[in-house]
């Protein structure tokens, strides 16, 4: 576990790692009488001014759901628009991800996208791969269960050929067959539109993540209601399974008087 970075000027603990279910679009533009995909294209703002945000404050990781294993199942107009718009997205932004010393990565089952987004995709992993500031991470046709099945499979061909010994398989065994085995866990996940789930969202990272949610649409979500976010989790006490100092004291006063 990484020390906790204190920011006095959002009150506290600092999120060097913020994963964000960015949810709402198609709401959000439904009720302003629009098509669905205004609501995408709407989002895309917020994922330029959350992004670079992100990066002028700081954070080290910013993960975003951009499209799940289970949003292949919308109507195929839908799905043809967002992967056009991924594609136009990826080659607008990046002189945005230079500027701001932004590197992207994507993690998800990759294969299933157009060939034409992918190469967008790769292209721009290659152009910003040098460099220094924040990692920014795409989760696109990206599922939690699938991530574990997949890595399970690996581990399981690797035992089979007798190159892993099954007896030796512990949890850092198991995340270093995830898609991104180096990227720290986030410590911050947000989601907006007000849902309570996870979404199949990073399952196996997101043990001792805080959890913010708020009642904006994503295409509604900017610097405002990032720092929000930020400020909520700085008064949040992370003991990870522990006690703090002050509760370890408590908890052995309480057992003497227990005993006396």
């Amino acid at each position: 576990m990484s020390p906790i970075v204190q920011r006095p000027d959002l009150g506290g603990p600092f999120p060097e790692h913020i994963a964000i279910i960015m949810d709402g679009n198609g709401r959000w533009a439904t009720e302003r009488g629009m098509p669905r995909v205004f609501g995408h294209r709407e989002g895309v703002r917020s994922v330029r001014e959350v992004t670079t945000e992100c990066a002028r404050m700081g954070v080290k990781s910013l993960t975003l759901y951009a499209f799940s294993e289970e949003n292949w199942k919308r109507p195929g107009q839908e799905v043809t628009y967002l992967m056009r718009l991924l594609r136009v997205f990826m080659r607008r932004e990046r002189k945005t991800l230079m500027d701001n010393d932004v590197r992207l990565r994507c993690i998800g089952r990759l294969d299933r996208l157009p060939a034409a987004s992918l190469g967008a995709l790769r292209e721009t992993e290659a152009l910003t791969a040098d460099n220094d500031g924040m990692l920014l991470r795409l989760a696109l046709s990206y599922g939690s269960r699938a991530e574990i099945a997949d890595a399970a499979r690996c581990m399981a061909e690797e035992a089979r050929a007798g190159t892993l010994d099954p007896a030796s398989i512990d949890e850092e065994t198991l995340r270093a067959y995830l898609y991104d085995p180096t990227t720290p866990d986030p410590d911050l996940v947000i989601r907006t539109a007000g849902e309570m789930r996870v979404s199949n969202f990073l399952l196996w990272q997101l043990s001792y993540a805080e959890f913010y949610v708020t009642p904006s649409c994503w295409p509604e979500f900017r610097r405002d209601q990032l720092l929000g976010a930020m400020k909520e989790f700085a008064s949040r006490r992370r003991k990870f399974g522990g006690l703090e100092e002050g509760d370890v004291a408590a908890a052995s006063t309480e057992s003497i008087e227990e005993t006396t």
